[in-house]
């Protein structure tokens, strides 16, 4: 049982550390950010009045989903919003076709699936202060 939970804090951080790292490096040149991700999408069927405004909320919910992960806090509901971040980036990616991209998306949404379904081993975490 303690292998399982090592296990899976082991997994909790690495995704969170991934998900805050992302979104700690954007978070700075926002602005750069944005217009790199609008420019990468001026030849996709996405109009930037639907680019842009993502381009500003991804880093802000990457940080914050890898920031809950490590501490452990709303775990189950950042698993799930990560997933759907990846699930929204792997759809945007698929229309720019750039494949290249696309397989870490993928990984980084199996890690969240996968540590979903371990969720019961998500033992060293602020939540179980939450419970008690």
């Amino acid at each position: 049982m303690i292998n399982n939970t090592v296990s899976f804090l082991i997994l909790r951080l690495a995704i969170g550390a991934s998900m805050f790292g992302h979104g700690l490096v954007r978070l700075p040149k926002l602005d750069k950010f944005s217009g790199w991700m609008v420019k990468s999408f001026e030849n996709s069927m996405l109009p930037t009045s639907l680019v842009m405004p993502f381009s500003y909320v991804l880093p802000i919910a990457e940080f914050l989903i890898g920031l809950l992960l490590i501490i452990g806090l709303f775990t189950r509901q950042s698993l799930i919003a990560g997933s759907i971040v990846m699930i929204l980036l792997i759809l945007g990616t698929t229309l720019i076709e750039n494949w290249e991209a696309l397989v870490s998306q993928l990984i980084h949404a199996a890690f969240f699936a996968l540590a979903l379904s371990y969720i019961t081993y998500n033992s060293y975490a602020l939540d179980n202060l939450l419970k008690k």
